[in-house]
């Protein structure tokens, strides 16, 4: 039986001929990540390997990207632990204030990761690196410490669900659309510890900064890993940023999947996670008027170049409503800088938005857009649990770059396509 290309992926790493569905491996690290929230607890269980050093201090990433710029003594403290391991170790990819982005845009731009990689890391959204045909999964801090001192990790190899994508997308319809549509569609354990991956002519229709998002958020499917080919899209991004020469694995035509699932992007349409759950989808014609107190673009998931252009194109010359808070989060530095000399701070700026440096601060109601009892946000980010953004009792709803842009303007959740009638 044939392997699929997650499969091929871990059949390499684990110097395996080849690898089933089920099968438990060994497999060696190309990038073994953590951030400000996950590495302390990795970091104080690294002694216990008995180890001198890390494995590589090239394949050790450390971001504090969470809680910083550090909002309070803990967070300093926090960020303080990674400072003083990456010293003590002279980590290479360390990234302090002036230098980190949110480290799933941050690893990609510096050319940390690329085609055919294996990388770990203690954070539930390294799966992005999916994008750029590498197997990249979450793992807890206990790994994460065994991943820095061993340079190994263990992994059940997935089983996987063929997404066979055609068409392309209407205008202000983007790959978040498509990754929340799909969650609608199957579930939050919908793909529970299985490979999301990504085939079909569609794919090419596709930019890079929407494959991020589609593999960022395979994790809300349950999903262990997402995956797209390594096409010229993928190699023109690589050719630019990662040093590394891609290693391109393909499934085998006799690959075993779960199941297939067909989907024409040409049918997608704008699309609205409701509280409290990824899962809970309508489009935006279901809707309704939802009125809404604060609005975020950016993080992980939404923060790149082509997600702020985006809702500038939709913000240009138009005003914010009065109630509505606007914040504006660009991923990295580099894309901060790339939106500032494209004129798109003063677009949104002029418009009554907030631009900040890049963290991951409102996403999980760290700092910097906490929400108060009974707001209403709508969030270019990944999750909207109970809390997630703040208060118990506050509502985020997660949706594209165009219609957060949209809402921003009507005050309650909009139409990108409708936002002149606003």
């Amino acid at each position: 039986m044939g392997m699929t290309m997650t499969q091929k992926i871990l059949a390499h790493h684990a110097n395996l001929p080849s690898v089933r569905a089920g099968q438990l491996i060994m497999a060696d690290l190309d990038m073994v990540l953590g951030n400000d929230i996950t590495a302390p607890v990795a970091i104080n269980e690294f002694p216990k390997f008995g180890k001198k050093t890390v494995f590589n201090k090239d394949k050790v990433a450390l971001v504090p990207d969470h809680f910083s710029p550090n909002k309070d003594i803990k967070a300093a403290e926090q960020c303080k632990c990674l400072r003083t391991f990456a010293g003590e170790h002279d980590i290479t990819n360390y990234f302090d204030v002036g230098q980190m982005g949110i480290e799933h845009a941050l690893l990609p731009e510096k050319g940390l990761v690329g085609a055919g990689d294996l990388v770990i890391g203690a954070d539930s959204h390294t799966c992005t690196y999916g994008a750029l045909g590498a197997f990249s999964t979450g793992v807890g801090s206990t790994d994460m410490a065994c991943g820095m001192a061993t340079g190994q990790a263990w992994f059940k190899v997935p089983s996987a669900i063929k997404f066979n994508l055609t068409g392309s997308f209407a205008p202000y319809v983007c790959g978040k659309d498509l990754i929340l549509h799909i969650i609608g569609m199957i579930g939050v354990d919908g793909a529970l510890y299985q490979s999301m991956e990504f085939v079909g002519e569609g794919v090419a229709n596709m930019n890079i900064d929407d494959r991020f998002t589609v593999a960022n958020m395979a994790i809300e499917a349950g999903a262990k890993n997402g995956i797209f080919p390594v096409d010229e899209v993928a190699l023109a991004y690589l050719k630019e940023h990662c040093p590394k020469e891609p290693v391109i694995y393909e499934a085998d035509p006799d690959a075993e999947y779960e199941r297939v699932i067909d989907i024409d992007l040409s049918t997608i349409k704008s699309t609205v996670s409701f509280p409290h759950l990824p899962s809970n989808t309508r489009t935006i014609d279901e809707v309704g008027e939802v009125r809404i107190d604060q609005v975020v673009i950016g993080s992980c998931t939404n923060g790149h170049i082509s997600d702020l252009r985006q809702a500038a194109a939709i913000l240009k010359g138009k005003k914010i409503a009065k109630h509505v808070r606007a914040l504006i989060f660009p991923a990295t530095q580099k894309i901060w800088k790339q939106a500032m000399h494209e004129g798109l701070f003063d677009i949104f700026v002029d418009s009554g938005c907030a631009v900040s440096t890049p963290t991951c601060g409102p996403c999980l109601g760290g700092h910097m857009g906490i929400l108060a009892e009974g707001e209403r946000a709508v969030s270019t980010t990944n999750r909207n649990f109970v809390g997630r953004m703040g208060h118990v009792k506050s509502e985020v709803y997660l949706a594209s770059p165009a219609v957060a842009a949209a809402s921003a303007v009507a005050g309650y959740i909009a139409d990108p396509n409708k936002v002149e009638e606003v």
